[in-house]
């Protein structure tokens, strides 16, 4: 088995940097919850999206594992749109209506899906049987998610916290689990 632990990065402070966007202060004392969190969890990799907001989530948990922070672009945040939505709400769902639709310069579900998926196919491969943290993004960790169960939806995706941290177990490439960890393990009910 193959435990992949998707860790949706924590708060940060809008800015069109997608890149370089770091953590606001919640975020960095939330992201060393998602260190306390994953230490029990006899990590083997760390990989993460190369956005610094994703990077900063998971650097902890790889520290304390004594591992530098793989980066992979498989796993950056899907492109929505080529320059800042006007509405964000209306482009975010008009995409999830509609999986083959893409608004200017951005990425449909369906082509970043296929992106995410093939990342993770990647992970399995290349990580047989190893316990693998994955920084990654909400609509891109969802999109993943979707492909292998229809019930991660958009309404799923706006339920998702800033971090979040879902545990995906598979038996080769077939997904046999998904546990939520992030609130579990921080005793508090979801």
């Amino acid at each position: 088995m193959a435990n992949l632990y998707l860790a949706r990065h924590a708060h940060s402070i809008y800015s069109p940097d997608e890149l370089g966007r770091p953590l606001s202060e919640k975020g960095l004392a939330d992201a060393l919850k998602v260190t306390e969190i994953l230490k029990s969890e006899a990590i083997d990799i760390v990989i993460s999206s190369p956005y610094r907001r994703a990077i900063q989530t998971v650097q902890g948990i790889a520290n304390l594992i004594g591992k530098d922070v793989e980066i992979h672009e498989g796993f950056k945040e899907r492109i929505l749109t080529s320059e800042p939505a006007e509405d964000f709400n209306y482009a975010i769902t008009k995409v999830w209506e509609d999986e083959n639709f893409s608004w200017n310069g951005g990425e449909s579900n369906l082509v970043a899906q296929k992106r995410g998926i093939a990342a993770i196919n990647q992970v399995l491969e290349q990580y047989k049987d190893q316990n693998v943290v994955i920084g990654t993004h909400g609509n891109i960790m969802v999109l993943i998610m979707k492909y292998f169960d229809q019930q991660y939806n958009f309404d799923f995706w706006k339920r998702l916290e800033m971090p979040d941290i879902y545990k995906l177990s598979f038996d080769g490439k077939s997904l046999v689990d998904v546990t939520r960890v992030w609130k579990s393990k921080l005793n508090i009910k979801n």
